[in-house]
């Protein structure tokens, strides 16, 4: 379920879906068969059971020849299903010329695969099926930004742990592990490995992401206990970047570092 400040957006969407539909004469089984999705989906959210992603709403225009009314209400939805704390960054990820990250844990969000980030979610405690299903579009959503005409610099470091722990099982692992050295040959992305030989690191006291404009300072994103922290301070974020820095001496090159997730995608996890 959306939170409770979100409802009116959602509730809109939903009323607005209806009248849509309705104007068109469709039911939500014919609608389910133009937009291809099905219309328990449709049902979901039309009761504002589920908050609808950014492609089922243009479709929606599309099919329902709505000039876009959908989109433009999605986009105040858009960080709905996400921790009070992490909405933000969504929206400076969103429009960030650079992006950097470290996990020393998992693989990043932005190159998660659904079965992978799935598995994750699926953790929280206190989280239903349905619940579940809708972290996981909105997680996926994120990485359209990677698809766009003119997408980010994406640099993202790993501690050698993350292609070793395993989440969701063999299967999953080894989708996952080709998925990020295929993301990891696009002109726009690195993805480099600090082995297990280096050591300790500074990376271990946490995950962090940073992201960087042509118009304004840098914003980082910080991992911690409580849930995470977004900094905008020059200095914190400058000490972010340098440590961020640090961490990409100690690791792999970026064609070593494919080499490396390869093997274990295919000794690892097969």
């Amino acid at each position: 379920m959306a939170r409770d400040f979100d409802q009116s957006a959602l509730v809109m969407f939903a009323r607005e879906l209806q009248a849509a539909r309705s104007k068109a004469g469709m039911t939500r089984e014919l609608l389910a068969t133009q937009i291809n999705y099905s219309a328990s989906l449709i049902g979901m959210v039309e009761s504002c059971r589920r908050v609808p992603g950014l492609d089922f709403a243009r479709r929606c225009d599309q099919v329902l020849a709505t000039t876009g009314t959908f989109e433009r209400m999605q986009e105040f939805l858009r960080t709905a299903p996400f921790p009070a704390w992490f909405r933000p960054f969504v929206e400076y990820e969103a429009r960030a010329t650079a992006l950097r990250g470290f996990e020393h844990v998992l693989v990043p969000g932005l190159a998660q695969t659904a079965g992978y980030a799935r598995a994750v979610l699926a953790t929280r405690p206190n989280t239903t099926d349905e619940q579940v299903e809708q972290f996981l579009t909105a997680r996926l959503e994120r990485q359209v930004i990677l698809d766009r005409d003119e997408p980010p610099l994406l640099w993202l470091v790993v501690d050698e742990a993350v292609l070793h722990r395993e989440v969701g099982g063999p299967k999953v692992m080894h989708d996952q592990l080709i998925h990020l050295a295929g993301l990891s040959q696009r002109p726009n992305v690195t993805v480099e490995v600090i082995p297990y030989a280096a050591g300790a690191h500074s990376g271990l006291l946490g995950a962090f992401a940073i992201a960087e404009f042509t118009d304004a300072p840098p914003v980082a994103y910080l991992e911690s206990a409580a849930g995470g922290q977004i900094a905008e301070d020059r200095s914190v974020v400058a000490g972010v970047l340098l440590t961020f820095d640090t961490l990409r001496s100690e690791a792999l090159p970026r064609t070593v570092s494919r080499d490396l997730i390869m093997k274990a995608a295919e000794e690892r996890w097969t």
